[in-house]
């Protein structure tokens, strides 16, 4: 740090061709980009084995990719500013939320009423109805907790930039098996673009691939 101002380079004489070639000499073929891919890779792997609950829904699943691929982005220092319309659109989700709660007590009153009445009067009619107002308030808990989820999601990654080492620092095999080994549809982690580009991991990888 001597004589150097603050925000000069601290490493003011290292440059990517010097780097590369100090690490060709330890190992062939090793630069900074196949270093930093492992050390990404590996990362992820560690993550999604940490994280992974096998019998969580494929939202909860959903969500532990996203921090496991967050570990990554942060390791790589991948931070955005936080989108302008962030604040929005969180408060539209919490709309959603809070009108889907409102949806729940209704369904679960009702269905109370409905059960109550079948077993008062023992009617066929009212019994059917109560098993399809359960059934109905099944579905609104399930659309609750995937809000729940998307809230929790969108907050954490508000200032990580989750594709940039999806896409270019994460071998794809690890996805693409974790999805197998998991349940979760592969578009729910690529879209068609990078299903595209990652078809060789996709139709390689098996759910035992290990990086």
């Amino acid at each position: 740090m001597e004589n150097k101002k603050p925000g000069d380079d601290l490493f003011d004489r290292l440059n990517t061709t010097i780097m590369n070639k100090h690490l060709n000499d330890l190992m062939e073929g090793l630069t900074a980009k196949v270093f930093r891919t492992f050390n990404a890779s590996n990362t992820l792997q560690e993550q999604l084995d940490s994280l992974t609950d096998p019998n969580s829904s494929v939202t909860e699943k959903i969500l532990a990719y996203n921090r496991a691929n967050r570990a990554v982005a942060i390791l790589c220092n991948h931070q955005r500013a936080v989108p302008k319309t962030f604040a929005k659109s969180m408060e539209n989700l919490q709309k959603k939320i809070d009108t889907k709660r409102e949806a729940i007590q209704e369904a679960e009153q009702s269905y109370k009423d409905l059960k109550k009445e079948a077993k008062k009067t023992g009617s066929a009619a009212a019994k059917i109805a109560a098993g399809k107002k359960e059934k109905q308030l099944e579905k609104l808990k399930e659309q609750l907790m995937k809000l729940e989820v998307q809230a929790t999601d969108r907050e954490e990654n508000k200032e990580i930039a989750l594709g940039t080492s999806k896409l270019n620092y994460l071998d794809p095999r690890i996805s693409v098996a974790w999805c197998k080994k998991n349940g979760v549809p592969i578009e729910k982690i690529y879209n068609k673009t990078q299903r595209d580009k990652f078809q060789w991991a996709i139709d390689m990888a098996g759910p035992e691939f290990e990086f």
